[in-house]
């Protein structure tokens, strides 16, 4: 009964929020010059739904976000398997994975424009960026987890690296892994957003400043609606992913 009245609670917070948007520039609290009703975004959304500019602008969105998502996951389980299984390298790149990793990812657009300008390859510079701290992270927490116990019974075998890797170190690692890429999905999403809107790559958020300068108010907060979407349903998607990824596990089965 609890499951299935959640579902519910959520649609019943949807639709106060709608009730609020469109009440509040009639209250006289906010102005509707900033504020537009929720009926005119409604109907600015659905104008935009039926433009090809606006499927072809998700479409770059969900390639910068899609591929840097890809290259990040990739580079970060292969470099934290690689670090974390060697105590000696993890030892070395413990500095210096500390100081790159709080660096913001929008402090790197000047070199991004330099390096690229408002190609793909910026938007891919920044997402990839900030993506791959939130694997390569968790990997090494994952890393680091690993039973001692187990891992020595490995050994004790003559199993060799690539064995207790297989079978000690990555089974460990999976559900740490697994949030990494949660984590970078989102991450992934909001910088190349950010990169379309300040560096003028194409997609949605070139489309969003496109829309503010030149007063179109209702229309952004249509785009800005799609975005916030497209977020929900990557987090849907990759919680989706993960709870097939560790059917096994039993934070998951607790969960069932």
């Amino acid at each position: 009964m609890e499951g299935a009245t959640t579902p519910l609670r959520g649609l019943a917070g949807l639709a106060g929020l709608v009730i609020l948007l469109q009440a509040l520039p009639y209250s006289g609290l906010v102005s509707a010059d900033y504020l537009p009703p929720a009926s005119e975004m409604g109907r600015a959304l659905w104008l935009l739904l039926a433009e090809d500019a606006f499927w072809t602008a998700l479409g770059d969105t969900l390639t910068g976000w899609g591929l840097g998502l890809a290259i990040a996951v990739v580079t970060g389980v292969v470099g934290g398997i690689v670090i974390g299984s060697v105590p000696v390298l993890r030892a070395v790149t413990a500095s210096t994975i500390e100081f790159l990793r709080p660096i913001p990812s929008v402090a790197l657009i000047p070199v991004a424009v330099l390096l690229y300008g408002t190609d793909l390859r910026s938007k891919l510079l920044l997402v990839v960026y900030a993506s791959f701290w939130q694997v390569l992270v968790q990997v090494l927490a994952g890393m680091q987890d690993v039973d001692p116990v187990a891992d020595d019974t490995a050994r004790s075998y003559r199993m060799g690296r690539w064995g207790r890797v297989r079978y000690v170190m990555w089974p460990t690692a999976l559900p740490y892994v697994m949030t990494g890429v949660r984590l970078a999905a989102t991450v992934a999403l909001v910088l190349a957003i950010t990169a379309e809107l300040v560096i003028g790559s194409p997609g949605l958020g070139h489309l969003i400043a496109v829309a503010q300068t030149s007063g179109a108010v209702p229309r952004v907060y249509a785009l800005v609606l799609v975005t916030g979407v497209l977020g929900v349903a990557i987090n849907l998607v990759a919680r989706a992913v993960e709870r097939r990824a560790l059917h096994w596990h039993q934070s998951i089965r607790r969960e069932g």
